[in-house]
């Protein structure tokens, strides 16, 4: 049976111009859960809600804050989008969060949406509706009251008549592996975990076994909801809620994705891009942000929109994605691209390197593509494996497949026992890594523990053992153990005071 391809709408705009009111007023669903937001008066997470548009056409709408400090959770919700919902107070028209999220969704490629001009009950809609024009021409501008219901009904016919003329970013992806961008993780009684998102490509049914990346631990589909509605598949571009087998709520945070092995998605350290910034920023130190997870990254300008973005933790990102990139202080949107190479190798302007990055700018196919792997090691403070590396007896593949399943809790070389002999094969395969003195991880372990730092300090400007240790939910002696063995690898610096910061690289 033929499946039409889904599309997801996105909120944007200034915090208390009344996203969410009109969001509620559009499908009935207030979006607003959490009790703090409901206490603030504001949102704080990302919202959802099922949206019937007059013809009967089903589209899911993302909404996103407002407020400037939560601009990574709007990119992380824009990510997936394939139209917007600019909403401009009629008292305040245009302000600053209006304006970066109309560069957020530039960034992303988001061309087609419908402005509405809210709270015109409270003011005439005359001027906001100008600024908003001059800002976003060629969108539809809709006057409209979420409290009176004025002018909601020409809401959604706007947002109707953009619906019939946008083609959904994944109508090209449909037969495409399953990957999903996690932008929200939580536990329902009975259900257990369940993440949510917006399916980018392929499909997913009750029962597959997706890997869960960066972790690359395999889980399998319990259950899955389209619309709030229970499913047995669900396709690319629909947004969904899949219910997680043998997995914990700590063990999953959103930025992960699930990804079908066939994707041959991998976390990556270092991409080659097209974007759109000038050349002076040249070794600017920057945030990245693709799909739901973001990481601090330094610029090398490779010319002619040419970019290698050099990443202090990972991404899970393929080629054509898109990337947006935010200065760190003060915190504002740079510009947007698309990914070339997601798995490039550090280099600098060299011809045939710059020869082949135009080829991939211009949609050319590789000469000679070669899949990587559908499982690859991230890059980290973890020891890398050689490409060359030695194919491992059983006994030592059952010891990896151990320690990948203690996880950040590695055992020492008594608790493993007889298995401990195969630790020397592991180790010359980098696939094994001593912790301390006696404790032994799996590199992929790792590899999700410096990624969770990492957006710690990225988000916060330090990690302490403290924090590591209840983000990991584990205890002292490992949270101790991990921060010591990222500062022994320079990817963490420990300052005086025993907080941790990223340590600069060049």
């Amino acid at each position: 049976m033929s499946v039409e391809p889904a599309l997801t709408l996105g909120t944007a705009g200034h915090i208390d111009h009344g996203k969410t009111a009109l969001v509620r007023a559009l499908t009935g669903v207030d979006t607003d859960r959490l009790p703090q937001e409901k206490a603030r008066g504001m949102s704080i997470e990302l919202g959802f809600a099922p949206l019937l548009l007059p013809g009967g056409q089903h589209v899911s709408v993302v909404d996103v804050p407002g407020h400037e400090r939560f601009v990574r959770t709007m990119v992380a919700g824009a990510t997936g989008i394939d139209f917007h919902l600019m909403v401009v107070a009629a008292d305040d028209g245009v302000m600053p969060q209006t304006l970066e999220h109309a560069e957020v969704l530039a960034a992303l490629g988001i061309e087609q949406g419908v402005v509405a001009i809210t709270k015109c009950d409270r003011a005439s809609p005359q001027r906001a509706a100008a600024e908003a024009a001059e800002l976003l021409p060629g969108a539809e501008v809709v006057a409209c009251s979420a409290r009176t219901g004025e002018g909601v009904a020409a809401v959604a016919a706007a947002l109707e008549r953009v619906a019939e003329r946008v083609t959904p970013h994944a109508a090209g992806r449909r037969g495409g592996a399953a990957v999903l961008h996690i932008d929200r993780a939580f536990t329902i009684h009975g259900a257990g975990t369940v993440v949510t998102g917006t399916l980018r490509s392929g499909s997913l049914a009750v029962g597959d076994t997706p890997a869960l990346l960066p972790a690359q631990r395999l889980v399998r589909v319990r259950s899955l909801q389209v619309h709030d509605q229970p499913a047995e598949r669900a396709h690319a571009g629909q947004r969904i809620a899949v219910g997680l087998a043998g997995i914990a709520l700590r063990d999953v945070a959103r930025g992960d994705a699930l990804a079908d092995r066939a994707a041959a998605l991998a976390p990556t350290q270092v991409i080659d891009a097209a974007l759109d910034l000038r050349d002076d920023l040249h070794g600017r130190r920057v945030m990245v942000h693709h799909g739901t997870r973001a990481a601090p990254a330094r610029l090398a300008a490779l010319g002619g929109g040419l970019w290698q973005v050099r990443l202090e933790a990972p991404l899970l990102a393929a080629a054509g994605d898109r990337l947006v990139v935010r200065s760190v202080a003060p915190p504002d949107t740079l510009a947007g691209g698309t990914v070339l190479d997601p798995r490039a190798r550090r280099h600098g302007r060299r011809p045939d390197v710059l020869a082949r990055l135009e080829r991939l700018r211009r949609g050319e196919p590789e000469p000679s593509p070669v899949a990587p792997p559908a499982v690859a090691a991230p890059a980290g403070p973890a020891t890398a494996a050689a490409s060359s590396a030695p194919a491992l007896e059983s006994g030592a593949t059952e010891l990896a497949e151990r320690l990948l399943a203690a996880g950040h809790e590695p055992p020492s070389r008594s608790e493993l026992g007889a298995a401990a002999a195969h630790l020397p094969a592991l180790m010359h395969a980098g696939v094994a890594v001593r912790i301390g003195r006696d404790l032994y991880a799996h590199r992929d372990a790792l590899a999700v523990v410096a990624d969770r730092a990492g957006a710690i300090i990225a988000s916060e400007g330090a990690v302490t053992l403290a924090r590591l240790r209840d983000e990991l939910g584990t205890s002292r002696k490992y949270a101790e153990a991990l921060l010591e063995h990222l500062d022994a690898a320079r990817y963490t610096k420990r300052l005086p005071d025993d907080r941790r910061v990223l340590r600069r690289r060049h």
